[in-house]
Order: C-alpha cells, then sequence, then structure tokens
C-alpha cells in the first residue's frame, strides 16, 4: 500500500470546514493506504502561545480526531516523535533563504502578528517551519500528501528539498511525494460567505463539530444569505455556502428538492437554513456521543496514542540512522 501523510495543528476546537475540508477525507483514506496522522504541536509554536494550553489543545484535537473515525494506530504527536525537528534542521541546510522568503503563508502571518502586536515580534520559527512540514512529510517517505490547491505551494517546497538533498548526497533516497487531490467542500462562514470558515475570525464565524445543538441552530438560522453585492441571476455566496453544507451532510434529497425551488424562483430561505440545521446536528450529536465515549476513559485513550506514536517513531529513527549515515554525522547507536 502507497504511504500517506497529513497533519493539523491543535488550534482549539474543530469545526465544519475542517473536518469537510480534511478530517472527512482522512477517514476514508484509512481503507486505500497506508496513512499516517499527525497532531503537530511544535508547529503550534511558531505563534505565540501558553504552554499549558498548548498540552491541553493537542490532547483535545487527539480526542477530536479520533471521535471522528481516525484509527488510533494512525495517530501521532509530534512531539513525541523528536526525530522531526532532526530532519528539520539538516533540510534547512539543504534549503535556500529564498525559497523561504516566499512562501505566502509567512507573509500572511506576519500581517497577523504586526496586526495584533504593535511590536510585531515574528520568530525565525514562522520563517523557517515550511521545512519542518517537509520533514513531516519525507521522514516517513510518504508517497501522496492530501491537501487543497492552496497549500500546493509548501507540498512543492518539499518536492524541492528532497530532489536537493538527494543530488547534493548521491542518492536518490527521498521520494518526491506527490499531491492527493481530492473533490472537497470549501465552507465558508456563516457570518460573512466571503470568507473561509475560521476561528481566527472568531466564535461567529465557524460552526463547532463537537458544538451545542442549540447554538448550531441558532448559528445556521442566523447565517448570511446575501450581502447586497450578488451579480443579477447569481446565486449569492451566503446561499450557496448553505447548499455546500446542506450536499456536506449528504442530505441529497433536500439538496436536490431545494435547489428546484431555487432554479424555479421559489426558494424560501427560511427552508434552506432548516434543512441545513436538520442535516448537521445529528452528525454533530453522533460525533459528541463518540467524544464523550473517549472522555470516559481518558487515561487508556492517551495511553494508546503514546503507544501509536511510539510505533510511528520507529519508522522515523530509521529513517534518521540512513540520513545520518548520508549526510556524515555520526550514528546513534
Amino acid at each position: 500500500m502507497k504511504n500517506v501523510l497529513s497533519a493539523i495543528q491543535p488550534t482549539g476546537d474543530l469545526h465544519l470546514g475542517n473536518y469537510f475540508g480534511a478530517v472527512q477525507n482522512w477517514v476514508r483514506l484509512q481503507d486505500d493506504y497506508n496513512c499516517r496522522y499527525g497532531v503537530v504541536d511544535y508547529h503550534s509554536m511558531t505563534m505565540p502561545y501558553k504552554p499549558e494550553q498548548l498540552r491541553e489543545n493537542t490532547w483535545k484535537m487527539v480526542f477530536y480526531l479520533l471521535a471522528c473515525g481516525v484509527k488510533p494506530e494512525n495517530l501521532f504527536v509530534q512531539s513525541l516523535v523528536p526525530e522531526h525537528v532532526e530532519l528539520s534542521w539538516i533540510l534547512n541546510c539543504v534549503t535556500s533563504y529564498g525559497e523561504l522568503s516566499r512562501m505566502t503563508q509567512f507573509k500572511d502571518k506576519t500581517d497577523q502578528l504586526r496586526d495584533a502586536d504593535k511590536e510585531g515580534f515574528v520568530s525565525s520559527g514562522l520563517f523557517l517551519y515550511p521545512v519542518l512540514q517537509a520533514a513531516d512529510i519525507l521522514i516517513y517517505h510518504a508517497d501522496y500528501v492530501p491537501i487543497g490547491r492552496d497549500q500546493q505551494q509548501h507540498l512543492e517546497l518539499s518536492r524541492d528539498i528532497a530532489q536537493r538533498f538527494n543530488h547534493q548526497f548521491g542518492k536518490e533516497y527521498f521520494i518526491h511525494p506527490e499531491p492527493l487531490f481530492t473533490e472537497t467542500p470549501k465552507i465558508l462562514s456563516p457570518a460573512d460567505p466571503n470568507k473561509k470558515m475560521s476561528k481566527s475570525l472568531g466564535e461567529k464565524h465557524y460552526i463547532n463539530l463537537f458544538g451545542e445543538e442549540d447554538r448550531i441552530r441558532k448559528q445556521i438560522k442566523s447565517a448570511v444569505t446575501d450581502t447586497g453585492d450578488t451579480v443579477a441571476g447569481e446565486m449569492s455566496a451566503g446561499v450557496k455556502n448553505l447548499f455546500e453544507l446542506l450536499r456536506a451532510c449528504g442530505d441529497m434529497a433536500a439538496y436536490n428538492s431545494l435547489m428546484a425551488d431555487y432554479q424555479a424562483g421559489a426558494l424560501k430561505y427560511s427552508a434552506l437554513k432548516e434543512a441545513v440545521a436538520e442535516a448537521v446536528v445529528p452528525l454533530v450529536n453522533h460525533f459528541r456521543e463518540r467524544l464523550a465515549e473517549l472522555n470516559a476513559d481518558k487515561r487508556a485513550v492517551k495511553a494508546q496514542i503514546q503507544e501509536s506514536s511510539a510505533e510511528i517513531r520507529k519508522k522515523a529513527q530509521k529513517t534518521m540512522q540512513e540520513v545520518r549515515e548520508l549526510t556524515g554525522l555520526l550514528s546513534l547507536k
């Protein structure tokens, strides 16, 4: 089976955009590939954080992913596999400053930090983190990385780093990981359908995958349908987002019926919102129930993930033994 690697930062709540955009696909891929999924807590250190919050969020994300259907044997916590950081340093030495300076996400996050803080402190970790991301992928010799089109730049860097490493050390050691593009719905903010659903925009801009039913219904009921800038004859971004949510939840009967109403000019926004709520709430309730089961035995679940991380680490250790040999470093006994 081909190897798949993907990862997510532990940044608090998991929302519908995260689930439909990535996690749902992770669960599906487990049937056809040898999958490794990481909760990448080292990456979270590139932005301002509190230590106790990072630790809490890391375990929270682990439990969320398990509740969604990620198999425990496929899941690891990045900081429990320190070889990622060792490989990252080595790869830093075959990566140019120019390549990193062109990373658009570095520019975007730098702007965020400067907007939030007059001092505008930007860590070197934020600049270098694409190399750590490459290490995450290459250390497991991943054949495929499931990504969206907007993430293609970072994967291209990983491929370039692999090629340069192979050339510099005279061996085709690292394979060039390929993107695994999949059709995933792009879920937008219910409060501003011109923006992607995101926690960084504030609570009204995302729907918590494990949220309370009353709050979710309220968010959907108050979702923006028309921002007033819609071109005549085109579906507004807000209405399109609600239809996208309905389709993502799999209620095609309601989707087709309401789409027919829209095309006939007879769609009632209240009916569309009610249908979306009736599709989202059972999904969320299912995940909440599964999360409650996992939380009932937290100690056992944590032990299981520590064990799976240790097992996955064996592959990373083997890679690093070989990399040390190739790069002239002394071998660890």
